[in-house]
């Protein structure tokens, strides 16, 4: 995924030829040192205008993960081509559960545990996405990777 040149430098600052020439710049970055181009994107901040599905679309990005508001991908509008919201969590992630609600890392791990649970009984019905969003300036620190890791493995013991 792009996920734009800084968290600094937000879409929703920038001219409409500034917001383009940044997702250029982005998509042909990834392209030239992967070899391939990115399909998703997540912006800095989940920063967006009017206008950034339009240009994430024409720059051939075919997913994005700003929007927060459902755990199931849907298709949005663009003028062009076409735009598939994928479910990205402000919930399980661990900036705001740790920086701002002051959760530990125990309690973290915890919210995954259960997080899983209720999406993989409801997955006996309907599909759905289980975004957990990580930073490892936060979650890669020993005291909160162990309680990280047990929840991956609470994950994997389902099938």
């Amino acid at each position: 995924m792009g996920h734009g040149t800084t968290n600094s430098i937000l879409l929703d600052q920038q001219s409409e030829d500034e917001e383009r020439a940044l997702v250029r710049e982005v998509v042909e970055t990834i392209a030239a040192a992967t070899g391939a181009r990115p399909r998703g994107w997540l912006s800095p901040a989940l920063s967006e205008t009017h206008r950034t599905l339009d240009l994430l679309a024409e720059a051939g990005i075919e997913y994005v993960g700003n929007w927060v508001n459902d755990e199931q991908p849907y298709p949005m509008r663009v003028k062009t081509g076409s735009m598939i919201s994928m479910p990205y969590s402000s919930e399980m992630n661990d900036i705001p559960a740790i920086l701002e609600h002051h959760q530990s890392a125990e309690g973290f791990g915890r919210m995954i545990r259960d997080q899983f649970d209720v999406l993989y009984e409801d997955g006996a019905k309907t599909g759905r996405v289980m975004s957990i969003c990580l930073h490892p300036f936060l979650i890669g620190h020993p005291h909160r990777s162990k309680y990280f890791d047990q929840a991956l493995a609470h994950i994997r013991s389902r099938q």
